[in-house]
């Protein structure tokens, strides 16, 4: 067994790697330069762990939340790895006493956050801890064109000159080709080697419904999952507050989370949930960027996310343990209009038009009726091999189709009678009042009351016509301008469609949903469900005792692996999943005496 495998298994509990985990470990420990892009849940962090057990020297890993270097760094010390934080949370003295270890080599990782790294006095520091890697963690944020975007991030290109033999590694869970490259760039990374992991998320399974009376339609969700932890992304921070409460005065431990909370309000709240007192976070994008606790079972999207990277981000949120998870979106054709009246404040022409863009990726995915789980790998230069994914809402209930021929060629030929009569194009929204005949100040003095196209549509709603719009962009048909004004044009299919009469599918907009009965979900562990409580409720004390989230003790894969194979010694626990030598020598008796105990009552089940 290699040193990496044993340490793997020995410190991690893991007898397997994860996709790259292990050449992305072998690329760093020989000292080249290292760029890793691995899915939410795809082990990113075991990439620059591992290795700092296995060589001489400080791995210093920037990041950029305070809770993220608290969990990372607690779950580390359970597991016996001598690490520690740097950040605004510490007093003085505190601060002091792990500068003074640091200074004596009695760490083998520091979590840090970039703007502290650029303090006077710190390079010298650096310098003098023998440092051996910089990991920087959510790399993403290195990029103007990423959908989090930190300028403190980019000072850190700075770092080369001050450790010019120090090898880099950047590791992201999400990034475009064009992030990819400007993170490359940014960072001044030395002909990196780059390791890119399948975006897919099989535990996951995703759902768009209609936004219709959405607190019934979350209150029927969370019902159905009474005992599962998941966050709810809404648009606004009023809203999180409102859906708090609303939540919490049904009887659901629920809590808001958003920047215009107090610190401490809102480091109390992320505490509760990361230690299962709360169930539920109701939350603006404030909140998750690098959260690691690994039992959200579901994530609900409250309002329509601003872009693609950031919705699959959060419902990367789900499942991170590898068990399944739920992901829901609300979609309302009022949300695109909230989001089109805002982007409209922007003074910034850039900053819009790439808002706009990623707008419209984003209804385009809520509105497919394509698998949800290629839409998004798609986005990121991925190609799904299957044509059924087999965990998403089009997959599973395909929507109907229906042949949308006269309304598609009426469409197509306002937008060419309106280009060939004017010389130039317009929006979507002007084409749509063309089409119903609409008397406005524009319609007059453009003489578009004139077409031939002039109220030919007016026996379908404005929403309908929109709706019918946007699906033969998806479809090709029509193109937006890129620039200042989202203007229509045909393009050369949508021309070949017209001139030659081509039939046209169109299909049928989501239903309302209907209330759904709780099933088992693909994916889950077979265990004793009674035994998994209670050593659920075991988990919890002991984790309250310390003073640290409950999955810092066991992750659920764990403690469903014992409720499986009912160890009742420490010697049966060998090679149990997520169960290291330290913590087994800590925790393991306990779990086992509670195993015995259950047994004395209970019968083993036998799962296949």
């Amino acid at each position: 067994m290699s040193a990496l495998a044993r340490t793997l298994q020995a410190t991690f509990g893991y007898t397997t790697f994860r996709p790259l985990q292990r050449e992305i470990c072998e690329a760093t420990l020989a000292g080249k330069d290292v760029f890793a892009l691995l899915p939410t849940g795809g082990g990113k962090s075991l990439c620059f762990q591992l290795p700092a057990l296995l060589r001489p020297g400080l791995t210093v890993v920037v990041s950029p939340l305070i809770a993220l270097m608290k969990d990372q760094v607690d779950q580390l010390v359970a597991s016996g790895v001598a690490a520690t934080f740097l950040n605004s949370s510490l007093d003085a003295d505190e601060s002091r006493r792990r500068l003074r270890g640091l200074h004596q080599g009695a760490f083998k990782l520091l979590y840090v956050a970039p703007e502290r790294l650029m303090l006077d006095g710190w390079q010298e520091n650096l310098r003098s801890w023998k440092v051996a890697c910089l990991a920087i963690d959510e790399a993403h944020c290195v990029s103007e064109w990423g959908h989090d975007f930190r300028p403190e991030y980019r000072q850190l290109a700075r770092l080369r000159a001050a450790l010019p033999d120090v090898p880099f590694m950047a590791l992201t869970a999400t990034a475009t080709e064009r992030v990819r490259a400007d993170i490359i760039t940014q960072l001044k990374l030395r002909e990196p080697t780059t390791f890119v992991a399948s975006f897919n998320r099989p535990n996951l399974t995703y759902r768009v419904t209609p936004k219709d009376q959405p607190l019934k339609q979350v209150i029927d969700f969370v019902r159905r999952r009474e005992h599962e932890s998941g966050i709810i992304y809404c648009a606004s921070r009023a809203a999180t507050e409102r859906l708090a409460e609303a939540l919490a005065g049904r009887g659901f431990p629920a809590r808001a989370y958003h920047a215009g909370l107090s610190p401490e309000e809102r480091t109390q709240n992320q505490e509760r949930f990361l230690r299962d007192d709360t169930r539920i976070i109701c939350a603006t994008i404030a909140f998750g960027m690098g959260i690691n606790k690994p039992n959200v079972r579901w994530i609900i999207h409250h309002d329509l996310p601003k872009n693609i990277e950031g919705y699959y981000q959060e419902t990367g949120r789900a499942g991170r343990d590898g068990l399944p998870g739920d992901c829901l979106l609300l979609f309302s054709p009022g949300d695109i209009a909230k989001q089109t009246h805002f982007l409209d404040q922007m003074t910034d022409a850039q900053e819009q038009q790439v808002a706009r863009t990623q707008l419209r990726q984003i209804v385009h995915y809520a509105e497919s009726a394509g698998c949800r789980r290629s839409e998004l790998l798609g986005y990121f230069g991925e190609t799904f091999a299957l044509d059924n994914c087999g965990a998403c809402d089009n997959c599973l209930e395909p929507r109907e189709t229906y042949d949308g021929t006269v309304a598609a060629h009426k469409f197509l030929s306002c937008v060419y009678r309106i280009r060939q009569a004017s010389r130039f194009t317009v929006g979507q929204t002007h084409v749509i009042e063309v089409l119903t005949g609409a008397d406005t100040e524009k319609i007059r003095r453009w003489g578009h009351d004139r077409l031939t196209t002039y109220g030919i549509g007016r026996e379908l709603t404005r929403s309908v016509w929109a709706a019918i719009g946007r699906e033969l962009l998806r479809l090709g048909y029509v193109a937006v301008a890129e620039g200042e004004y989202a203007t229509l044009d045909l393009t050369a299919e949508g021309m070949a469609v017209l001139r030659q009469r081509t039939p046209v599918t169109l299909t049928k907009p989501m239903d309302l949903p209907v209330a759904r009965r709780a099933v088992r979900r693909t994916g889950d562990v077979a265990c004793d469900e009674l035994l998994f409580e209670r050593l659920r409720q075991l988990r919890k004390r002991l984790a309250d005792e310390r003073a640290v989230p409950a999955y810092v003790i066991f992750g659920d894969t764990t403690l469903r692996a014992m409720a499986r194979e009912y160890p009742t010694s420490v010697g049966d626990m060998a090679g149990l999943f997520g169960l290291g030598e330290k913590k087994r020598a800590e925790f393991g008796e306990t779990f086992a005496r509670e195993i015995a105990a259950y047994l004395e009552t209970n019968s083993r089940q036998v799962f296949e």
